[in-house]
Parts: structure tokens; C-alpha cells; sequence
């Protein structure tokens, strides 16, 4: 159940912060000026994803129910299903988080164009009190979650973004790509700067260290596997910045660091997805 568990964890979410970064990301990568192709790819895109969300989102909640219940056959009952959803802190914030995914299914079955942002951070918001965020009570972990937004903002704009940069790369025959490059770069210096501080605030404040120790083991060895990826990835994107001049003469190589930067980015959120059922070492006082 827990390996389930992982999985479930991993795929809902990628699956919303790839949505929320896309569609953040897209009106600053190529303006407001319609894309037909594109979008329409990443329109079609997002209508699978949304609809995986759903399945998962659904899957992750009777995994936590049959959890807590002890038994695959409770987890399948309403009653059960209903005093989770209505008695524990994760079914009422679920019981909204799987409202909105419907309601986003919805929009983008219509469309309407002007709901699907606002749905998406709404949606991405409902995550972060899942796991460790709610692991506080009062103004500490209203505060805890609140930086739990953040850093998720952080993390889906910069993997949605580089979901829209791999959906131009593929039709990127004639187009200027130097000026989207240095946009995407410039954006995502803040985007880092949010990733590393939030992430940092999470660490110490659920382990009560700068650090969690022992180093290789647990909680800490998933953080640092973490912490590894993103090094990489954002050694990619160093690299890419400064070879940035003429880049439309190297689109293979392009095409592919990009890619790399972004499977990098995929496998930190799995990490992530494993690291949210493990405890954290918090210290005695």
C-alpha cells in the first residue's frame, strides 16, 4: 500500500504542476498572441492531465481511507469514505481539492479560457496542506502551509515552463527562440530564489535543523537525492544561458538539454512524492 501510495503521490503531483506551470508560464514565454498549434497541443495535453489528476486524486483518497481503516473493503464503503472526508483534516481539504480538479475538467471541456488559471492555483494550493504542511497547528502552521504554496508556485511554474519550451523546441523550425530563452532564464532566477528559501524554511522547520541527520538515511537521504536533481537541473540551465547567443543553430543539442532538465525535474518531484510519507527527524527539545 505504500509503494500505491508513492506512485499515486508522485503522478497527482506532477500532473498539477505541470498544468499550473504551463499555463502560467505560456502568456510570458510567447505573449499574449495565439499560438494555434501550440495551444491547441497544450490544450489537449492539459485535458489529459486533468483528467488523470481526477483518477489519481480519487485513488489517493481511498488509499489513505483503506490506510486508516485497516482494510481494502472499508475504503470502498461510503460510510467510511464520509467520516473520512468529513472528520480528518486531509478529507475536507481532499474534499475540495477533488471539487476543484472536476470543475477543471469542466472548464477546459467548454472552454473557458478565463477559469483555468485561477482553478489551476486554487488546485495547486489545495496540495500543500497534504503531508508534512499540516503537521502544525495554529499561526505556525498557517504559516508552514502558506510557504508550502509558495514553494509548489515555484516548482510548477518552473516545470510547466519547461513543458512549454519543449512543446516549441518541437515546432521551433523559423522562430526566434533567443528572446523566449531570456525570458524563461529571467524568470527563473526568482523562481529559484523562492524554490531555495521556501525549501529551506520546510527543512528547518520540520526538522528543527539546518539539516535533518543522519545524513544517508531516511528522510535526509531522500532530501539529499533531492537536492542533487535540482543541482543538476539548474546546472543545465546555467549551461544553456550562456551558450543562449545563436542557439537556433544547435537545436539538437538544445532540444535535448532542455529535455534532460526536465525528466531532472520529474525525478525530484518523485523524490518529493516519497519523501511526504516519511517523517521527518524532528528534534527532541
Amino acid at each position: 500500500m505504500a509503494t500505491l501510495l508513492v506512485l499515486c503521490r508522485f503522478l497527482h503531483f506532477i500532473v498539477v504542476l505541470l498544468m499550473f506551470g504551463a499555463w502560467g508560464l505560456r502568456p510570458w514565454l510567447l505573449g499574449a498572441d495565439v499560438q494555434p498549434t501550440l495551444d491547441r497541443q497544450l490544450l489537449r495535453i492539459t485535458r489529459g492531465l486533468a483528467g488523470l489528476g481526477l483518477v489519481t486524486g480519487v485513488a489517493w483518497l481511498l488509499l489513505i481511507t483503506a490506510s486508516m481503516a485497516g482494510s481494502w473493503d472499508a475504503a470502498l464503503q461510503p460510510a467510511t469514505l464520509q467520516l473520512v472526508l468529513g472528520k480528518t483534516f486531509f478529507g475536507q481539504v481532499w474534499a475540495w481539492h477533488l471539487l476543484l480538479n472536476l470543475l477543471l475538467v469542466i472548464v477546459l471541456i467548454k472552454p473557458w479560457p478565463a477559469l483555468r488559471l485561477p482553478l489551476l492555483a486554487l488546485l495547486l494550493a489545495t496540495l500543500a496542506p497534504v503531508g508534512h504542511g499540516a503537521m502544525l497547528d495554529g499561526l505556525s502552521g498557517q504559516l508552514l502551509i502558506l510557504n508550502q504554496v509558495v514553494h509548489l508556485l515555484c516548482v510548477g511554474a518552473w516545470l510547466g515552463g519547461l513543458l512549454v519550451l519543449v512543446l516549441i523546441l518541437q515546432q521551433a523550425q523559423g522562430q526566434r527562440l533567443e528572446p523566449i530563452l531570456r525570458r524563461f532564464s529571467g524568470v527563473g532566477y526568482g523562481l529559484v530564489g523562492g524554490l531555495l528559501v521556501t525549501g529551506l524554511i520546510n527543512v528547518r522547520v520540520l526538522t528543527g535543523q539546518l539539516w535533518p541527520t543522519p545524513l544517508f538515511q531516511g528522510f535526509a537521504l531522500i532530501l539529499l537525492i533531492k537536492v542533487g536533481l535540482v543541482l543538476g537541473m539548474l546546472g543545465l540551465a546555467l549551461l544553456n544561458r550562456l551558450r543562449i547567443e545563436r542557439c537556433e543553430q544547435r537545436l539538437g543539442s538544445l532540444k535535448a538539454s532542455v529535455m534532460m532538465e526536465w525528466l531532472l525535474g520529474l525525478a525530484a518531484v518523485a523524490a518529493v512524492s516519497l519523501l511526504g510519507t516519511l517523517p521527518p527527524m524532528v528534534m527532541a527539545d
